[in-house]
């Protein structure tokens, strides 16, 4: 896909799940009927403009309830947007996956790719998803902890509340410093890292990740046409060979790789069925 136009989409998904541009200049959090719904990506119920729930604040709020809940709802959408998407969330609808592309575009000297540790550091999302966003909200009632101490979506939600109300900043604590250094040290990171929430921290990428090989969204490679130049793994900011491994946990789907493949080998698969396109005409990013 053309950058411009993934460019695009993610823009307008940001857009409009925080659409309700009164609120910041109100001073106060939309209190839209649609928040009640989930939205696919992380999105902070408190930010000001926000006109749905986040799916990771959303389950954790029912684990963490006195009256313990299953929460059928919030499960049935996660496991719906995984199913019909995987990560493909993470690569078009997610405005904060949106946010690091845009800090990525910063200059620096040199980026980094990949380091020493890299690949086990991904790992950690995963403890998070079970530990943090599971296990103990349900152990320690009223307790989002991944909400309460490491959301750094949460966190810029807070800043921007706190501008269009600026009585907000005194109520920041001990508790919000932490979390604004844990978000500072995400923001600087993706300057030489490319979205380095997604790839170590994030619980929803984490979650959807498991349905990247058996979404209705996939990446295909045809073996037939593939000559193993490695065109889309250099070209891959989240250090996946797609031509060994097109459904790849860490795969965001962005399309990239298929720009980059100079024998179109790389398609987008919607239900099965392979989208053609010409590799002549195809953009590169």
């Amino acid at each position: 896909m053309d950058n411009k136009k993934r460019f695009a989409i993610q823009a307008a998904a940001a857009l409009i799940q925080n659409a309700d541009f009164r609120a910041f200049f109100k001073g106060g959090i939309s209190q839209a009927a649609s928040k009640s719904v989930c939205v696919p990506g992380l999105n902070c119920y408190s930010c000001p403009g926000a006109i749905g729930a986040c799916p990771i604040g959303s389950l954790q709020n029912s684990l963490s309830s006195y009256s313990i809940k299953i929460p059928y709802y919030v499960a049935g959408l996660l496991i719906f947007f995984g199913a019909l998407l995987g990560r493909a969330v993470c690569g078009f609808l997610c405005p904060f996956g949106f946010l690091q592309d845009l800090i990525y575009k910063i200059p620096f000297i040199k980026k980094i790719k990949t380091f020493k540790g890299d690949k086990y550091l991904r790992f950690l999302k995963y403890f998070i998803l079970v530990f943090g966003v599971i296990v103990l909200p349900v152990f320690i009632k009223l307790t989002p902890v991944f909400c309460k101490y490491l959301c750094p979506s949460g966190t810029l939600s807070g800043l921007l509340f706190a501008f269009s109300n600026t009585k907000v900043f005194s109520l920041f604590g001990s508790r919000f410093m932490w979390k604004a250094c844990i978000a500072a040290c995400i923001i600087l990171t993706g300057v030489l890292i490319y979205r380095p929430f997604c790839r170590y921290l994030c619980p929803l990428g984490a979650f959807y990740s498991f349905f990247n090989k058996v979404s209705a969204v996939r990446l295909t490679a045809d073996e037939n046409k593939c000559t193993s130049c490695k065109a889309c793994y250099r070209a891959c900011d989240m250090n996946v060979d797609p031509s060994v491994t097109p459904d790849h946990l860490e795969c965001i789907r962005c399309g990239k790789c298929i720009s980059a493949c100079p024998e179109n080998a790389l398609q987008y698969s919607f239900f099965g069925k392979t989208q053609k396109t010409d590799k002549y005409n195809q953009k590169t990013f």
